[in-house]
């Protein structure tokens, strides 16, 4: 599933190429998960001004109204001056005349959701219970630690409900939680304040450094101008399962919290 950096590198990948182009056309292929929320043809002459993200959601802002893309569990972008034709998973397409913008979701979890404003119930009722941005000014450390302490349920979980913080996924919260010396199933209300500051800059450095890595590139992901990611290949414990730790050579582990699969060191992050 695409985490904040996919998403993050995906929208650095065509931000600036389709800055001003205006819509001429959109396709729509199989549904997604939620409708569009307009007709396709009422976006055509419609100027494409910034690509923002706000979380997990991609935010085009265009000269009337805004359109929320997420890329769901398997989605991914593509942005260029010509593309082929549409194929059987490929379920989007906006067309301007700087290039195409095409969704490619085989799992259709994704989603491209018009609103006339972030204000408009539509896109708040998306955006509008999302913890603050880890890359940003926005993620307050006093807050953070305010946050964790409501909570007496295991901290991977709540780093993954996205309240306290937005966009630390399964791969990320395991990494960022290694780094913080933590074990993912402590209570994060039992958190100190040292041990909050050290996930939150953990958190902030592991985000940080798979952004510039452009991603992880798991299965298929890639960003729009078709790069892959490279953070897999620099992981401390995600996906390695017992393989030595880096740092104490004991083998790391594999639970399941929530479903999700979750590696740990548990002499690096004894509690």
């Amino acid at each position: 599933m695409p985490e904040l950096p996919e998403v993050e590198v995906t929208r650095r990948s065509f931000a600036s190429a389709i800055e001003n182009a205006t819509v001429l056309a959109v396709r729509l292929g199989k549904p997604l998960r939620w409708p569009l929320g307009c007709l396709p043809g009422q976006l055509s002459g419609r100027c494409v001004r910034s690509v923002g993200r706000r979380g997990k959601y991609l935010l085009l802002q265009m000269d009337q109204g805004v359109l929320l893309l997420h890329l769901g569990m398997s989605g991914s972008l593509r942005f260029a001056p010509a593309l082929p034709p549409a194929g059987v998973h490929d379920h989007f397409d906006l067309v301007t005349t700087l290039g195409t913008l095409r969704l490619h979701d085989p799992r259709r979890f994704g989603a491209v959701v018009y609103a006339d404003c972030l204000e408009d119930p539509v896109a708040r009722k998306l955006l509008g219970r999302l913890g603050p941005e880890p890359l940003s000014d926005a993620f307050d450390l006093t807050a953070f630690q305010g946050q964790l302490k409501r909570h007496q349920s295991a901290i991977k979980s709540v780093l993954l409900a996205g309240e306290a913080v937005v966009g630390v996924g399964n791969i990320y919260a395991s990494e960022a939680l290694f780094l913080a010396g933590i074990r993912p199933t402590v209570a994060a209300a039992r958190l100190s304040r040292p041990r909050a500051a050290r996930l939150h800059a953990a958190i902030v450095k592991v985000l940080g450094q798979a952004v510039a890595l452009g991603g992880s590139t798991l299965r298929d992901f890639s960003s729009a101008s078709g790069q892959s990611g490279y953070f897999q290949l620099q992981t401390m414990v995600y996906g390695r399962a017992g393989l030595p730790c880096h740092v104490c050579a004991s083998p790391v582990r594999l639970i399941k919290q929530g479903q999700r699969s979750t590696f740990y060191c548990a002499t690096c992050q004894k509690a």
